[in-house]
């Protein structure tokens, strides 16, 4: 779908399993943009796509143990989820895949069996990032036996960080990208910035009931335990796990907010945030890193410089 509105162009399609959503500050670019986005998800999940038999990191984890040559963009994406794993001390860590699997989400978000009567069964405490072993230079990594790697946690933000950054370079116009909740801007902003509504559900905001930003430049991430969820023997569960259990996180936020220079940054905090549930807020306010955390009963905790209140 495409719009035209004043000075900005929109377009919005399906990709890599949720919304890609494009905004660009000369509409007479969008077509290319587009084109240039499409190619850029498509290239992303071909690489990253635990649920595709077809993909890089499938056909990586047929060799375990063994030292696997790839290419230059499943490198450069182990290499940010081992960031992110490195940053947080393994609460975002990209070895979730096996308890992420147990959970039930084995598959692409719109298959998975919403209410099965078969119990989710923890896997217990994930392998560990440390394991992973990759030489970046030489482009070769080693994924013991038994590991499974889940890149969802900084993958679609680093694709938009990578899209959006490879778009203003090359059209010499603003850029916005949004994927599910991660939404990444670069090049000219517009006067007031770039005005984005946060929300429970990206796909269900709405400026006349929920906060309103505006962003300059970087990224914003927001984290759900309410959207993406099913329900295993009567359990509900979620995407988000906590590498420490190997289940999901005891319930404290049904959202986080994050703004940092980065869309993977606030991604990678958002995700720790909801694993860390009631120490999230100090230990975002400690990495000076603007946050709104939402509890289960809808009160709101601001950080770090967030804005101040609310719509009506």
């Amino acid at each position: 779908m495409t719009t035209t509105t004043g000075s900005f162009a929109r377009s919005r399609f399906r990709a890599l399993g949720t919304t890609a959503e494009l905004t660009v500050t000369d509409p007479a670019r969008l077509p290319a943009a587009e084109e240039l986005l499409r190619a850029e998800l498509q290239a992303v999940d071909r690489a990253c796509s635990r649920f595709r038999g077809d993909s890089e990191i499938s056909s990586l984890l047929r060799h375990p143990g063994s030292p696997v040559r790839i290419s230059p963009l499943l490198a450069e994406a182990l290499q940010v989820a081992l960031h992110a794993a490195e940053l947080t001390d393994g609460l975002v860590d990209p070895t979730v895949g096996q308890a992420v699997s147990d959970l039930g989400y084995d598959r692409d978000f719109d298959e998975i069996d919403r209410d099965a009567a078969a119990a989710a069964t923890p896997a217990g405490a994930v392998s560990g990032w440390w394991r992973i072993i990759l030489d970046h230079a030489r482009r070769e990594v080693v994924v013991p036996r038994g590991v499974q790697l889940d890149l969802g946690a900084t993958a679609k933000a680093w694709a938009a960080d990578r899209a959006c950054a490879a778009m203003a370079r090359e059209l010499g116009c603003g850029v916005l990208v949004g994927l599910g909740g991660d939404i990444a801007v670069a090049g000219p902003a517009p006067a007031q910035g770039w005005q984005v509504v946060v929300g429970d559900d990206h796909a269900a905001t709405d400026p006349r009931r929920d906060p309103v930003i505006a962003l300059a430049g970087g990224g914003l991430a927001t984290s759900s335990t309410g959207c993406r969820t099913w329900r295993r023997a009567g359990r509900t569960v979620h995407h988000i796990v906590d590498p420490r259990t190997g289940d999901i996180p005891d319930v404290c936020w049904r959202t986080v907010s994050v703004a940092a220079a980065t869309c993977v940054d606030a991604n990678t905090a958002s995700t720790a945030a909801v694993v860390l549930g009631a120490r999230a807020p100090a230990w975002l306010a400690r990495r000076r890193l603007p946050a709104r955390l939402v509890t289960m009963d809808g009160h709101v905790v601001r950080v770090a410089g967030w804005p101040e209140g609310d719509p009506a």
